[in-house]
């Protein structure tokens, strides 16, 4: 009798080797021009996308959906781009959903961590920890960043269309104190409103600090509540969850229609650049981190799939919280830390976004044809260690830091015009890495302060 498991594996890696020939013969159509009509190439490809759907059937697994609807969205916006454009609606209806989530699971989380122990020392401890380690890590995003783009010089010969003559960006700089300012809330409800996570945060611990100061009587009732609402979103999370395929495949299909797939030729260096120092930001430290650390690799890669999916399809490290959040609790990580950690790396831990602002600062320097001092670059540097933490809850916020900063040091803003057009690809990167990296802070500082279980690290 044949094994039910073997044959299920067998037919998985049939179906794979069939696919990865077809994605091969559409690569090798396009790149040698070979006159293969375009119908029968669309067929291939739509052959390759039900294959998937049929292994993700048979798997069940949501992450295997996501990855599923994902090539589903790109087909969809290649072939059939006037549709595609208008199933924007659909991917923001999933981002609006899970920004209904954020403050109140951030809120009922982060108090039942604080009062629900009472142990506020470990708070203290946790929030400076948490700050030296970002501040470590996105140090060395910068200089990454920095290298790179010295070294490939993507900026150098840059032509402007056109056509981004009449494209406009906010180009207020924030000063030190606006950006100190930011961190705290000035009206809870309004920082819910407008999707502040940091001001969430910071009142969600001074309120579980003071519930915490009560007594054991008054205390009760409103410890008992946060508990609820945190199961009730938890619950809420996991419904949301069985509407991501549909809007990350939507938002695919929209970034494909709305753009192209040759947009991938323009800009093709920098683009190139900034991919290939945030895979060399991944393994020259954030791997070594993971490992000095002990935590087990293989497991950690499959505790951030789902999330990390969410965040490269929509753009949106916010639409992957709720997802890295359960995600971790299952690891292992305790949801006290995980509520602390993980949102306050949400602005203090952007390392995608803090590579890409040394590298894109310096490309409008060399696109400019100004030909700056290292001294001078290391500078703006150190500007963009303390401008890049405003960037949470700001929409197109990396863009708004790039004006800031050209408007600072006099770089040629209407060079931030030629980014535009490929800021969507860019940013499906810089946001994947952000979740990486405060995925692997929370799990960091959990075993700093002795709480993640020895057993699962191994």
């Amino acid at each position: 009798m044949v094994n039910p498991y073997i044959m299920k594996r067998n037919t998985v890696l049939a179906l794979t080797m069939i696919s990865s020939l077809i994605v091969l013969l559409n690569l090798v159509a396009y790149g040698l021009h070979i006159p293969i009509p375009e119908w029968l190439l669309a067929i291939s490809r739509w052959i390759v996308i039900v294959f998937a759907g049929f292994i993700a059937y048979k798997r069940k697994n949501l992450t295997t959906w996501i990855f599923v609807s994902i090539l589903v969205g790109a087909e969809v916006g290649y072939d059939f781009p006037l549709l595609a454009v208008n199933l924007k609606v659909l991917s923001k209806i999933f981002i609006q959903l899970i920004k209904t989530i954020i403050a109140p699971l951030l809120f009922s989380t982060l108090v039942v961590g604080i009062a629900g122990h009472s142990n506020i020392k470990q708070v203290g401890r946790m929030g400076w920890k948490s700050l030296l380690y970002f501040e470590i890590v996105t140090t060395l995003a910068l200089f990454i960043g920095l290298a790179a783009i010295n070294i490939t010089k993507a900026g150098v010969g840059v032509k402007m269309p056109e056509s981004t003559a009449h494209e406009e960006v906010a180009s207020k700089p924030q000063t030190w104190e606006q950006v100190i300012l930011h961190v705290f809330p000035e009206n809870i409800a309004k920082s819910v409103a407008e999707g502040q996570v940091l001001q969430i945060v910071i009142f969600s611990i001074l309120f579980g600090v003071g519930l915490a100061l009560l007594d054991e009587k008054k205390k009760a009732p409103m410890l008992a509540f946060c508990e609820s609402l945190s199961e009730v979103m938890f619950k809420f999370t996991h419904i949301i969850m069985y509407f991501a395929p549909v809007g990350v495949g939507a938002a695919m299909a929209y970034t494909v229609g709305h753009m192209g797939l040759g947009i991938l030729v323009n800009l093709f260096m920098l683009l190139a650049t900034l991919y290939m120092a945030l895979i060399a930001f991944i393994l020259f430290v954030l791997l070594p981190i993971a490992l000095y650390n002990g935590i087990n690799i293989r497991k950690f890669i499959d505790v951030i799939t789902e999330p990390v999916t969410i965040a490269f399809a929509t753009t949106s490290s916010e639409a992957a919280l709720p997802s890295a959040m359960k995600r971790l609790e299952e690891f292992g990580v305790p949801r006290k830390i995980i509520a602390f950690v993980l949102p306050t790396g949400y602005s203090f831990n952007l390392d995608g976004t803090t590579l890409y602002l040394a590298l894109a600062s310096i490309f409008l320097a060399q696109a400019g044809g100004m030909n700056m001092s290292v001294d001078k670059q290391i500078f703006m540097m150190l500007t963009l260690m303390l401008t890049s933490k405003g960037v949470a809850g700001v929409p197109r916020a990396s863009m708004v830091i790039l004006m800031g900063t050209a408007t600072s040091f006099r770089l040629p803003v209407e060079v931030i015009f030629v980014i535009l057009g490929i800021d969507e690809l860019m940013d499906m990167a810089r946001t994947s890495v952000n979740v990486i990296g405060n995925c692997l802070a929370t799990v960091v500082i959990a075993k700093w302060e002795g709480e993640f279980p020895a057993s699962i690290s191994e």
